[in-house]
């Protein structure tokens, strides 16, 4: 794809890289849109089994998420944008420990439906489904070795996505009384939230105004990126599993 096109003036001009990569993945972000678990996850009749997985996978991706973003923030030319990576990293584990523990925690989640009972109980650690490996593992290989730009281009859509489907769901779930999920949908279309992930947008940005030579790949990637997070809704509907 071509880093410029006509203008509205009629002029060329450099075309930036979220209106690339939103232009690169539109019909992926529509096939976000129409998956049943967010459309179950808005109306309030999401199997409580189905989200239970979704969370407990969700973990295991954070983790790993947490070490791409501070790969990054240890990689950041600037230190103001190595300030937006560590910070997202911290509020990755926060929510991971916290916001996680307390939704498996509530009865509708918990496995034998008693308050306080753990997700999988004390001694069974949750495993990564093949998709949850797969984007995890793909993610901090990205962060550690490709180029900073490119690099910054995998985690941006972990933030842009959830923001623009937590606005939607948000918006969806404040029309169903007694919404069992509003807490989650709420997390995502928390200012604080939608802050972060602006913040992390405009780093991208420059970085890869700063580096063209790797804005194509930089595109190319937020848009594997974007079908990661598909791939990983749409795993989690399934409650993917190892087969083998």
């Amino acid at each position: 794809m071509s880093a410029a096109r006509d203008g509205a003036d009629g002029t060329d001009g450099p075309v930036g890289f979220r209106a690339r990569v939103a232009a690169a993945s539109a019909d992926v972000r529509a096939a976000v849109d129409a998956l049943p678990f967010l459309a179950a996850l808005g109306d309030g009749t999401l199997d409580p089994a189905v989200f239970r997985h979704y969370l407990e996978q969700d973990g295991c991706y954070l983790r790993e998420y947490t070490r791409a973003l501070a790969l990054l923030a240890a990689r950041a030319p600037r230190t103001d944008d190595a300030e937006v990576w560590a910070g997202s990293a911290a509020a990755a584990v926060v929510a991971e420990r916290e916001l996680h523990a307390d939704l498996l925690g509530h009865p509708l989640l918990s496995r034998t439906g008693e308050p306080g009972d753990g997700p999988s109980g004390p001694s069974v650690p949750v495993r990564p489904s093949p998709t949850t490996l797969g984007y995890a593992s793909w993610l901090v290989a990205r962060a550690a070795t490709a180029p900073y730009a490119v690099a910054a281009a995998a985690v941006l859509p972990c933030f842009t996505v959830y923001a623009e489907v937590g606005r939607a769901l948000a918006a969806r779930s404040s029309e169903v009384p007694d919404n069992p999920f509003a807490r989650w949908t709420a997390a995502y279309a928390d200012p604080a939230f939608q802050a972060a992930s602006a913040a992390a947008a405009d780093v991208v940005e420059r970085a890869v105004a700063d580096a063209p030579g790797d804005a194509d790949e930089a595109v190319a990637t937020a848009v594997l990126a974007t079908r990661y997070e598909w791939a990983f809704w749409d795993a989690a509907w399934r409650r993917e599993g190892w087969p083998v």
